[in-house]
């Protein structure tokens, strides 16, 4: 019953700290995205539900790497506060041992390596792909809202054009001067005093109405043509969109299965898929071992605080993906086989951590193992 208790104990303080370090975890990685992202909405005239939703696309990508974060933090944190409020000390002095408090966090990593490989597997590939091809979307049906006053446009295949004003409201634009070389043989300089820009949703075409302008063309010969229109519409496409582009982080797990075994991809290739195919185990994975490696740390924080908490896990996240993203850069270059450069990290963390809590077990410190065997 005493065992239920604390262990109903830890595991909530643990989940309260989990969770708010998800959310900041997820908002820090999300803030690179996030500045472009809202130009979409300010600049491009996205509506800022859609970019909610490309939002919604790119978070299991974060959460791979944010879950085993947050749950560092949150075990490093709740052992830091048990020990420094002494309350470690009470649980010892009343018969329970350091291991005995192992099963409940062990049950929060567990719960949360679950969760982390669901994302990885599943949610990940499907989120990249729906993010790649609603951005394709995005870009052909707002592709009238790029136009920007007194700069050139050129994104539009063989049309360069220059509006003076442009009312986002209405899409209507005064002075407009465009260069039309879709014919190379009889390029065209269009001015028009105003005109209205509207884009077709079927294939992305831009329909530009011009009024009261002039079109001006010259021949091979040395020709030269003036006519001046009312009206005059011009049918703009922004070209064919480009194919999706799936790499191996699109993939789902057959496809990665496949590109593996495909020998007519290249070495290169299958190591890539490899790597990527161990890369969505080992991150799960890492939310146990981190879990294991945050409770002798945090007993040994008796005295550091809060704030020396935060920082040691800053720390070994820093030292962790700087090494899983060393290995596996050797890894898809053949440098060391996928499975060893994957699951080097944790196993060394891992070893760390066995080696820390078994010293915390017996109450002795790291440095003092050090200084016995130098004495020795």
């Amino acid at each position: 019953m005493k065992n239920r208790i604390i262990s109903f104990y830890l595991m909530r303080e643990i989940g309260g700290i989990f969770l708010l370090g998800l959310a900041v975890f997820t908002l820090v990685l999300l803030m690179g995205r996030m500045v472009k992202l809202m130009e979409m909405v300010v600049g491009g005239g996205v509506p800022a539900m859609e970019v909610l939703r490309l939002i919604g696309y790119l978070l299991p990508s974060f959460l791979v790497l944010t879950i085993p974060m947050a749950l560092l933090l949150s075990v490093l944190l709740t052992f830091g506060r048990l020990s420094a409020d002494n309350e470690i000390t009470v649980l010892r002095s009343s018969g329970l041992s350091l291991a005995s408090l192992l099963p409940p966090v062990l049950l929060c990593a567990l719960a949360a390596a679950l969760i982390t490989l669901f994302i990885s597997l599943v949610a990940v590939p499907w989120g990249n792909t729906s993010f790649k091809r609603f951005s394709l979307e995005v870009v052909r049906k707002y592709a009238a809202a790029a136009i920007k006053e007194r700069i050139f446009r050129d994104d539009l295949p063989g049309i360069v054009m220059y509006v003076d004003r442009y009312d986002e409201a209405t899409h209507r634009m005064q002075r407009v001067m465009i260069e039309d070389e879709r014919d190379p043989a009889r390029p065209l300089t269009i001015f028009a005093r105003d005109g209205v820009i509207s884009s077709e949703d079927a294939d992305g075409s831009l329909r530009i109405l011009l009024r009261n302008g002039s079109v001006h063309s010259q021949d091979n010969k040395g020709g030269y043509r003036l006519v001046s229109f009312a009206e005059y519409l011009l049918v703009a496409r922004p070209g064919k969109s480009p194919p999706l582009v799936r790499s191996e982080q699109d993939m789902t797990l057959p496809e990665l299965l496949q590109a593996a075994r495909d020998q007519q991809g290249g070495g290169q290739s299958r190591n890539k898929a490899l790597t990527e195919l161990h890369s969505r185990f080992a991150f799960p994975v890492a939310a146990v071992v981190f879990a294991i490696l945050a409770v002798p740390l945090g007993v040994s924080n008796r005295r550091s605080g809060k704030g020396a908490g935060f920082t040691a896990s800053i720390l070994i996240l820093l030292v962790y993906y700087v090494l899983l993203s060393f290995l596996r850069t050797l890894a898809e270059k053949g440098g060391l086989p996928p499975a060893v450069a994957l699951w080097l990290p944790n196993l060394l963390f891992l070893l760390v951590g066995l080696l820390l809590f078994r010293l915390a077990v017996q109450e002795r410190s790291l440095r003092e193992l050090l200084y016995r065997r130098r004495r020795a």
